[in-house]
């Protein structure tokens, strides 16, 4: 299979790449490097792997990368609401007009696979979402996902996945994703400072999301033009519940405050029949996926050359 994956260089893009590739696909990808390209580096090693360093808004790059391609796995995005917020333009031209633009550039043909986000759910009335409950997005990052949604939907010939919050270890590691946050905060500052401790959410690993694209490509014709979450049950955990798991394995300072506040409101449950029907399951719990995180701290060293700590 032919597969183009938009932001291949980013935080999923850069475990999802290697995996499509060692399975076999020709796989092309599409990214500006915002954040850099070392990540894929081990990609260049792979005779079916095609790099095109482009904007997504480029008409002629987009119509370029599209020829003699059979899937579109579009990650490509401004992603979260801080960034989001901290340039509101780009993140509409990236994550709804550059959108837009794939869907009128692509061929009827051409599956697109399209990662959402359970933030489209924003503050929702019962605290429970499936798939059809009423979308009521409160950032940028939120609306301009929920728009995207809409415009290939719209087309047919698209799966979209609101995916839970994301953590895990990936050779494009992020540090801002809330498990992967609290637990840099625990081990290298031994310090972790807590608001709005019951605010519950779920999680998936990272190596679950790549996981899911996987089952998509081979059972698209039983997905196509629907909406999927994509996370698990089992996942959904308190931001409390979240640090008492990692002080089990490190020894740090735990404050919970009375300010603070998380924009999109993510405080609810969301059910994932409708994908585990189909036969996907998620694979790696929280806690494992901790374990992981914790190791891995070892290996990481963020300078900041202005602090005496």
């Amino acid at each position: 299979m032919k597969i183009l994956v938009t932001g291949g260089a980013g935080y999923v893009g850069s475990e999802l790449v290697p995996t499509l590739l060692r399975e076999g696909h020709f796989v092309r990808v599409l990214d500006s490097l915002l954040f850099g390209g070392r990540a894929i580096l081990p990609c260049f090693g792979f005779s079916n792997f095609d790099f095109v360093k482009g904007d997504i808004r480029d008409p002629a790059m987009v119509k370029r990368c599209l020829t003699d391609i059979d899937v579109i796995i579009h990650l490509a995005a401004i992603v979260g609401y801080p960034a989001c917020k901290k340039d509101t333009r780009l993140a509409k031209e990236v994550n709804v007009d550059a959108s837009r633009l794939l869907d009128e550039l692509r061929s009827k043909d051409q599956l697109l696979i399209f990662a959402s986000t359970g933030s489209n759910y924003g503050a929702i009335v019962g605290n429970f979402c499936k798939e059809d409950t009423p979308l009521n997005p409160l950032t940028d990052y939120g609306r301009t996902k929920t728009e995207a949604e809409k415009i290939f939907l719209n087309t047919g010939n698209a799966i979209v996945y609101r995916f839970a919050t994301a953590f895990g270890i990936a050779p494009r590691l992020r540090l801002d994703l809330l498990i992967n946050d609290f637990v840099y905060r625990s081990v290298k500052e031994c310090n972790l400072i807590i608001y709005e401790k019951h605010f519950k959410r779920t999680f998936i690993h990272v190596r679950d999301m790549v996981r899911s694209f996987q089952f998509g490509l081979k059972n698209s014709e039983r997905m196509k033009d629907e909406v999927f979450n994509i996370g698990s049950e089992k996942m959904n955990h308190s931001k409390e519940e979240i640090a008492r798991m990692i002080q089990k394995y490190v020894r740090f300072y735990l404050h919970f405050a009375e300010v603070g506040r998380d924009e999109d409101q993510r405080n609810y449950e969301v059910s994932y029949q409708k994908i585990r029907s189909l036969g996907y399951e998620t694979t790696i719990d929280v806690e494992q996926g901790i374990h992981e995180l914790i190791g891995a701290m070892q290996a990481i060293e963020v300078r900041n050359e202005f602090s005496n700590v």
